[in-house]
């Protein structure tokens, strides 16, 4: 009896050494990345992490794009004072149409999940400190899930570069997510009803809508890759959004593309 536990004994210090070579690797691997990169969200030069193998397929492919609204991504949106430095900085609203012009060019399968709030979601008895910034400030608002009046230009609108490809009448508009993720709104559905397991992402914002969706697809079996430079994020006192989206995307995603990687990979696709 004591020989066997011995044997366990040594094998959890073997693990423990092994766990601390390991962690020891990692953490000088991300030392290395960040002492030779000046931007601070540059991918590292020695990734700790295995690359990816995600292979496009159209036949089962879709563009998801979160919140493509004026609200997020227009200087006269409610949040551009503190979105505007990371949408410019990273191109997001010329990369985000870029991505509809190149999926639209193949004819591959677009959906919209778009953020709305109505008259009766501002009675919440609780909320988080973002939906309490996001009704006070009357983000999203419309008048009603049957009432389109004062939705046109509004902040709920789609950005007017965008007018063209969503209104086409193909492109799978779902019903409104509430707070960030999908799991309210019908777009697994819609995906899994046109066939479609593969996902390439974008949209706002990266760390909250934008990251609830990969997580919620990801977890219903969807292999998601995020265009990185097709989103962007807050920042606030209380921390760069676009930086901790950025580590969760590396983190989960099956594959993290730039935008001229994610047209190619939608031309060149079978």
């Amino acid at each position: 009896m004591c020989e066997h536990h011995d044997d366990k004994a040594i094998n959890r210090r073997q693990a423990l050494i092994g766990g601390a070579a390991l962690a020891t690797a990692v953490a000088s691997a991300t030392a290395a990345g960040a002492q030779t990169a000046d931007d601070p969200y540059a991918d590292p030069e020695k990734p700790a992490l295995p690359p990816s193998n995600m292979v496009l397929d159209l036949a089962r492919a879709a563009l998801v794009v979160t919140d493509p609204q004026v609200d997020f991504l227009h200087p006269e949106g409610v949040t551009w004072g503190v979105v505007g430095a990371s949408v410019t900085r990273n191109g997001t609203v010329g990369n985000i149409e870029s991505l509809f012009k190149a999926a639209k060019q193949r004819d591959m399968t677009v959906a919209i999940s778009p953020h709305y709030y109505y008259p009766t979601d501002h009675g919440w008895k609780f909320e988080g400190a973002l939906e309490k910034l996001m009704h006070k400030i009357g983000m999203f608002d419309r008048k009603g899930p049957l009432n389109l009046d004062g939705f046109e230009s509004s902040g709920a609108d789609w950005m007017p570069e965008y007018k063209q490809y969503i209104d086409d009448g193909k492109t799978i508009i779902t019903s409104p997510h509430k707070m960030y993720g999908n799991d309210s709104n019908d777009l697994t559905l819609q995906l899994r009803k046109n066939g479609v397991d593969q996902v390439i992402l974008a949209g706002m914002s990266a760390n909250l809508c934008t990251e609830s969706h990969m997580r919620e697809l990801l977890e219903n079996g969807f292999e998601v890759a995020v265009v990185k430079d097709a989103t962007a994020a807050a920042m606030l006192p209380e921390g760069d959004g676009y930086l901790a989206a950025l580590t969760n995307f590396r983190y989960m995603a099956n594959a993290v593309w730039t935008t001229e990687e994610a047209v190619q990979y939608i031309q060149d696709a079978s």
